[in-house]
């Protein structure tokens, strides 16, 4: 796969929004974090008004190619809402979506047309903004996937695969390339022909899912004290009183996984 210096300036400056707002909001938060994070919301949501507009002009807004059903529309419109409500759920399923889903698409980019058109910047804006809504609210405001997390994002990934399955059994379309790949090099050309890339794909969600909540189903565990032990001073993790709702961690190594992660 040959990476362009257009879709690598998309990416770095991904990288950078999402290292900037991050660690701002740790080591910097206060009263800005909720008006950049609302209006990050409205970005997404003008950025998603915008690709509808293209599609209505340029496709006809035919059923068929015309919709904003890939899985990316709909994290556009989900991180919005995250971004507005901070509910866990929402968060939390930005958060696999974005990071399991999202970007491989700007590693892998099917854009329309290319830079400088407006649908490059689009494509960047919106995709990029997912993952830097997604990354922000999960370590720089520590709202982090719940107990349960996968088993709700699996679920939830797998009815809105079913309801677009269905939108393309009636329109002739191809939403999330569910009746074939796209016609850009993406992953699904090494999972194998049609309809085998989609059990493949599946089973790979689902472990980038369970990979993504490690940092976080650690943390949650209870540390193994040996019986008659002693914890030594240094091995004391201190209690992280910056959110009450983060558990507490009290073993050494997974606290240094926390420091960054939680």
């Amino acid at each position: 796969m040959d990476v362009s210096w257009e879709q690598l300036i998309g990416v770095l400056v991904t990288v950078a929004a999402t290292a900037g707002v991050c660690l701002t909001a740790r080591l910097r938060p206060g009263r800005w974090i909720f008006p950049v994070a609302g209006a990050l919301g409205i970005l997404l949501v003008l950025s998603e008004a915008a690709w509808i507009a293209w599609l209505v002009v340029h496709r006809g807004g035919s059923a068929d190619v015309g919709l904003p059903l890939h899985l990316c529309d709909a994290a556009t419109l989900l991180a919005a809402a995250a971004l507005w409500t901070r509910r866990r759920y929402l968060v939390e399923l930005t958060y696999f979506w974005a990071c399991a889903g999202t970007v491989q698409a700007m590693i892998t980019p099917d854009v329309p047309e290319p830079f400088p058109s407006f649908v490059y910047f689009q494509y960047y804006l919106a995709h990029g903004g997912v993952v830097v809504g997604a990354l922000f609210l999960v370590i720089g405001l520590r709202i982090v996937p719940g107990k349960g997390a996968v088993v709700r994002a699996v679920l939830a990934t797998a009815g809105y695969s079913a309801a677009v399955g269905l939108v393309d059994v009636i329109t002739g379309g191809n939403y999330m390339f569910l009746r074939e790949p796209p016609p850009t090099p993406s992953l699904l050309e090494v999972m194998g022909p049609w309809p085998w890339y989609l059990a493949t794909a599946t089973v790979l969600g689902v472990v980038l899912f369970a990979m993504l909540n490690l940092p976080f189903w650690l943390s949650r565990r209870p540390a193994v004290v040996q019986y008659g032990a002693t914890p030594q001073a240094e091995d004391r993790e201190p209690r992280d009183r910056t959110n009450a709702d983060l558990p507490r961690i009290r073993n050494y190594a997974i606290g240094r996984i926390w420091r960054f992660f939680g």
